[in-house]
C-alpha cells in the first residue's frame, strides 16, 4: 500500500498527496501514533535505500542544465530519469559549513557555520544529523570520501563504520588533518609541491593515468564494493559518495582534458566587479591565490583563465565517469528500483565572473547549485521552484518514512515537487557567507551585511529579470527605496533570535568529545 501524508500548501494549509515509496503499514501508523524521534524496532527492509552523491565545487554546469558543451553523459542521464532542480540554492557558499548545514537541517546562523572547516558536532552538537537519524532508525550508513568536510565530524554518532577516505589522516590525539587531498601524479607538481609549505604545486595537472590513480576513481571503486556487500543485506542503505573533484587543483587523467578544445572554452562575459556593489561582496578568499604560478593579486592572464576553465571542465567529465560507474554497479545488482538517488554539487562556484574564483561570495554564481533526485516513483521533469538544501533532511525523513528528529528542521520537505515537478513548496531561500545573508526570491536576490549590533553595514540588490548575472547593484537607487525595504523587513523576519545567538564550541571541544 502507500501511505497519505499531509503535504504542506504555500498558504500552510495541508493536502494530501500520495507517498512516492510503498512502506510498511506498521512501522507508518507507529510513526503516525506517536509522533517521536526516537528509534523504532520495527523491520525497516522495505524502505528505500539512500545514495547520496555529493560533488564539491560542481555548479549548475551541466548538459542536463543546458550547457551543452559540457561533457557529463552519466549526471545526464540522472537527470533524465528524475527532477531536476533549477533553482536550487546552498545555504553557505563553502564546503564544510554547507554539509554541515545540509546534515543538520540548520541554517546558519550570525556565528555559526561560517568557514570551510565548520563541524555539526561542534557548532550543533545536540542535533542528530541526518544520517544518524537514519542509522538510529535502521540504516546501515556509509561513508565514502567527502561527505561531511571533515571525517571527524561525526564519524561514530553518524556512521556504521568508520568513514573511508585516504586523503586524511588522525593525529595523536584522535582529531583528523589533511594529508594529501591535493594529490598530484605528475613528477613536476611533486617536486613543486615538496617545496610548498602548503602542498599546493600548479593548480591544475593533466596526466596521463587510468581513473583509479586519482582519489575519486578510488572512491568510485571502494562505493561499488560497498554496494556489492550491501545487496543481500536485510537492512535499507545510506551511502554517502563524495567527489572531490572538480575541487582545486583540478587534476584529471589526460582523456578528459582532451574531450575539451582549447580554443572553444569561452570565458567569463562579466569578468568585472558590478557596478555599485558593495566593499564587502567582494571578499575573494585566497584559496586560487595558494597555488603555484598564480599571482598573489589582480585579475589572472587569459591564458591562465582558460586553463582554469579548462580544468574545471575536465574535471567536471572526470567525476561524471565515476558517476557512471556507481550507478552502473547500482543497476547491475538490481539495487536501482529501490534506491533513492539524490546528487548534488555542495555550492556553487566562480570562474572569472566579477573577476573572482572559488566560491565565499553572496553572487549567484557561489550560491546556485545543481541538484539531481532519482527513484522509484519519483517524477520525471525539470523543477524551477526554489529549493534549498536545509528542505534535503526532511524531504528524506517523509521519503524513507522514518520519525521526525527531536530538534525542529528548519527546511521544507520537497516531496510534492517530487511527485510534481511543477509544484512550489516555497517562495524564498537564505544563503549566507560571513556576515553577508541573502535572501533569494522569485525575481529579486537582496543581501545585507551586519555589525555585531545588528546594524545593517552594507546591501545590494539584483533584478534577475533585468540583470541575471547581477551586474548593477540597484539597491541604492531612490525608486527602489520601497522595494529595498520591503526585502529588508521579509529577510530580517527569518532571521529570528536563534540566528544572532547562536555560538561555536571551540576546538578543544570536539577533541573531547567521543564523535
Amino acid at each position: 500500500m502507500q501511505l497519505m501524508l499531509p503535504t504542506p500548501n504555500r498558504d500552510g494549509s495541508d493536502s494530501r498527496r500520495s507517498l512516492i515509496f510503498p512502506i510498511l503499514f506498521l512501522s507508518a501508523l507507529s510513526f503516525l501514533l506517536t509522533g517521536c524521534a526516537k528509534p523504532i524496532a520495527n523491520d525497516f527492509s522495505d524502505r528505500p535505500n539512500v545514495l547520496f552523491i555529493a560533488v564539491d565545487d560542481l555548479r549548475p554546469e551541466l548538459s542536463a542544465y543546458g550547457k551543452s558543451y559540457i561533457k557529463s553523459p552519466h549526471m545526464d542521464r540522472l537527470a533524465s530519469t528524475g527532477v531536476t532542480f533549477t533553482r536550487a540554492y546552498c545555504n553557505v557558499p563553502v564546503c564544510g559549513a554547507s554539509r554541515a548545514s545540509l546534515f543538520s537541517g540548520a541554517r546558519p546562523g550570525y556565528n555559526r557555520f561560517l568557514f570551510h572547516y565548520a563541524q555539526a558536532a561542534i557548532e550543533v552538537p545536540d542535533v542528530v544529523t541526518l544520517p544518524e537519524h537514519l542509522k538510529l532508525n535502521g540504516y546501515t550508513t556509509l561513508s565514502v570520501g567527502k561527505i561531511f568536510h571533515t571525517p571527524a565530524d561525526s564519524e561514530y554518532r553518524a556512521w556504521s563504520e568508520t568513514p573511508y577516505r585516504f586523503d586524511h589522516h588522525k593525529r595523536d590525539d584522535g582529531s583528523w588533518s589533511d594529508k594529501g587531498w591535493q594529490n598530484y601524479i605528475t613528477e613536476e607538481n611533486i617536486a613543486i609541491a615538496k617545496t610548498a609549505s602548503n602542498g599546493a604545486a600548479w593548480p591544475w595537472e593533466k596526466a596521463d593515468v587510468d581513473d583509479s590513480t586519482y582519489l575519486d576513481g578510488i572512491y568510485a571503486d571502494k562505493a561499488i564494493e560497498y554496494l556489492e556487500d550491501l545487496k543481500d543485506s536485510d537492512k535499507p542503505f545510506f551511502l554517502g559518495v563524495g567527489f572531490l573533484k572538480p575541487h582545486l587543483p583540478f587534476n584529471a587523467p589526460a582523456k578528459y582534458w582532451e574531450m575539451y578544445g582549447r580554443d572553444q572554452i569561452e570565458l567569463a562575459d562579466n569578468p568585472f566587479f558590478p557596478k555599485d556593489a558593495p566593499a564587502q561582496a567582494a571578499f575573494n578568499w585566497g584559496e586560487l591565490r595558494s597555488y603555484y604560478g598564480v599571482p598573489e593579486e589582480g585579475p589572472v592572464s587569459e591564458e591562465m583563465a582558460t586553463t582554469l576553465r579548462h580544468g574545471y571542465y575536465a574535471c567536471v567529465s572526470a567525476t561524471d565517469a565515476q558517476v557512471g560507474k556507481v550507478l552502473d554497479a547500482l543497476e547491475r545488482l538490481d539495487l536501482l528500483d529501490d534506491t533513492i538517488i539524490i546528487l548534488m554539487g555542495d555550492h556553487g562556484y566562480n570562474l572569472g565572473e566579477h573577476g573572482l574564483w572559488n566560491k565565499h561570495v553572496n553572487f549567484e554564481t557561489a550560491l546556485r547549485t545543481p541538484l539531481i533526485i532519482s527513484g522509484p516513483g519519483i517524477g520525471q521533469g525539470k523543477a524551477s521552484g526554489i529549493v534549498e538544501y536545509v528542505d534535503l533532511y526532511p524531504t528524506l525523513v517523509d521519503v524513507t518514512g522514518i520519525p521526525k528528529p527531536d530538534h525542529a528542521l528548519q527546511g521544507a520537505s520537497i516531496v510534492p515537487m517530487l511527485n510534481d515537478p511543477q509544484a512550489v513548496v516555497k517562495d524564498f531561500a537564505i544563503s549566507k557567507w560571513m556576515q553577508g545573508v541573502t535572501l533569494i526570491g522569485e525575481r529579486y536576490f537582496y543581501s545585507e551585511w551586519h555589525d555585531d549590533e545588528q546594524n545593517r553595514t552594507a546591501r545590494m540588490l539584483y533584478d534577475h529579470d533585468n540583470d541575471p548575472n547581477e551586474n548593477v547593484n540597484i539597491a541604492e537607487l531612490i525608486e527602489n527605496e520601497s522595494l529595498v525595504n520591503e526585502l529588508s523587513a521579509k529577510l530580517n523576519k527569518r532571521l529570528d533570535e536563534a540566528y544572532w545567538a547562536t555560538e561555536v564550541g571551540s576546538y578543544s571541544h570536539r577533541l573531547h568529545r567521543n564523535y
